[in-house]
């Protein structure tokens, strides 16, 4: 059932109308608005912490069309505030993605000019907006600043919101493999699958563990994962890192590779509307090869800022922005995109057997 008009209301006070699908199950939200341009993956998305506090506005018209299934999510809950598109399946034959999403309370709003939305967030860059559930243009408004400001307030470290609280455990499927401690930031469930093919057990640590801590665990390596968020707000970690860095090889993806750069003493800053897609090229000189990813970040780090022993050796070929960076002397490497994501070829996912093979 369709119960009423919604918006979608930007900082600036530009509104997009639209359909809000649902009941009074779906709560008004604000959150950063961002777009992603895959044709599918849905349930990946929503279900991946990098998406934390951010309001999902999807390129590709249909979704909800290959209904929902347990096997596909990449983490134990959905963080979106609110999912924007074109058309949600409601049919008699299947609506159980659109229903998933309103049982965690998530709106959602369709009949959205997403063209033209996600042009305005392209050319004028990521901005904060709210989904509100109001009969009037001008009490949207109003509603959705409201929430925006309340939204403003709250603690920005967000990969601390959605990491571990406690450390855990996990046994590898390789028992001749490296023992491995990951830092999770929002670490994604396929992330693990390709670390726990590859070794004989993982520690995954919260976002705010201390080196002693993981010097304690002695791995052989530590991944840092995905997360959410500025890394300019995370707490901890940068100094975490800092303090391990030439003791056990480390890898870090997207965030992770955000927070390394700021240990080696680099810079990073907001990318105008951020990479989110499933075909993003990349250039790797780490394994001589050009190959397309799956990419979720609004985050880059600044080259120039790099110490001289750290290599860029993956380059965005869309824009040409640091995707990759190597450093011998500081035994990391890092990549901003998704190795673990196979959004058609599976060449990225050689980098895992790189980062494993520089552990033993």
């Amino acid at each position: 059932m369709i119960s009423d008009k919604g918006f979608l209301v930007l900082e600036s006070g530009e509104v997009f109308s639209g359909l809000w699908q649902g009941d009074e199950r779906a709560l008004e939200r604000a959150g950063e608005v961002v777009f992603n341009t895959s044709h599918s993956g849905y349930e990946e998305m929503a279900s991946d912490p990098s998406y934390f506090s951010q309001i999902l506005v999807l390129t590709a018209p249909q979704q909800g069309n290959y209904a929902a299934r347990d096997e596909f999510r990449e983490s134990r809950a959905l963080w979106i505030e609110g999912m924007v598109c074109v058309e949600m399946q409601n049919s008699g034959r299947d609506k159980a993605w659109r229903e998933h999403l309103l049982q965690q309370q998530i709106p959602i709003l369709t009949d959205v000019d997403t063209r033209q939305l996600v042009i305005r967030l392209r050319d004028q860059g990521t901005t904060w907006g709210a989904l509100v559930r109001q009969p009037f243009t001008e009490t949207a408004r109003t509603r959705a600043h409201e929430l925006i400001d309340a939204k403003k307030t709250k603690d920005l470290d967000w990969a601390h919101a959605v990491s571990l609280r406690e450390p855990q455990t996990i046994s590898g499927d390789n028992p001749t493999g490296p023992r491995l401690a990951a830092l999770d930031f929002g670490c994604k469930a396929n992330s693990i699958r390709e670390l726990k093919i590859r070794s004989r057990e993982i520690r995954i640590f919260p976002s705010r563990a201390t080196s002693a801590e993981i010097r304690k665990y002695n791995p052989d390596g530590i991944f840092l994962s995905n997360g959410p968020g500025d890394p300019k707000d995370v707490q901890q970690a940068v100094e975490t890192v800092r303090e391990l860095l030439g003791w056990r090889f480390m890898f870090g993806i997207c965030m992770g590779h955000q927070i390394l750069g700021r240990a080696l003493g680099g810079e990073t800053y907001k990318l105008g509307f951020g990479h989110r897609g499933s075909n993003h090229p990349i250039k790797d000189s780490l394994l001589n090869k050009i190959y397309m990813t799956s990419q979720n970040h609004g985050y880059a780090i600044r080259q120039e800022t790099l110490p001289r022993s750290a290599v860029v050796t993956h380059i965005n070929l869309n824009d040409g922005t640091v995707a990759g960076i190597y450093d011998r002397e500081n035994k990391v490497m890092g990549v901003q995109f998704h190795p673990e994501s196979h959004p058609g070829p599976h060449e990225a996912a050689q980098l895992f057997d790189f980062f494993v093979g520089k552990t033993q």
